[in-house]
């Protein structure tokens, strides 16, 4: 089951440094359903499309070693600028492994006018035992 996406563009995957330094695009076209919605007269892109953009964007371009697992956890978000229709988002991931063999995605996300928002990300293999509460 695949799940939904309120993005309508595509998320572009550019050439990675190396695997745990990955890289990946997005243009917010017009033409993105999000936007009439949001601040009318005055559309900007909401934030939880910003993580959207940065999930996908993981998705596309985990490590080896993440490449079958899932979102387990939305671990912080920080907004810092705001993001228009006509933007380029350029996406930059940075992947570790934790210590419990989870795999946590940083990723800075800019426009051409700097800044727009940091993400971090953990993804767990489908295959790991579910945690059990104490």
């Amino acid at each position: 089951m695949s799940a939904a996406s309120p993005l309508a563009g595509l998320v572009e995957v550019l050439p990675a440094e190396d695997e745990s330094h990955t890289a990946a695009r997005f243009t917010v076209e017009d033409s993105e359903t999000v936007l009439p919605g949001h601040y009318p007269g005055f559309p900007i892109f909401p934030g939880v499309c910003l993580v959207e953009c940065t999930h996908l964007a993981a998705v596309a371009t985990a490590p080896g070693g993440a490449k079958d697992a899932e979102l387990a956890a939305v671990e912080s978000t920080r907004f810092t600028g705001p993001v228009f229709p006509g933007d380029r988002l350029e996406i930059a991931m940075g992947w570790k492994q934790t210590p419990a063999g989870d795999w946590q995605c940083r990723a800075k996300l800019a426009t051409r006018r700097g800044d727009a928002a940091t993400v971090r990300l953990r993804y767990r293999s489908r295959t790991a035992a579910p945690e059990v509460a104490a």
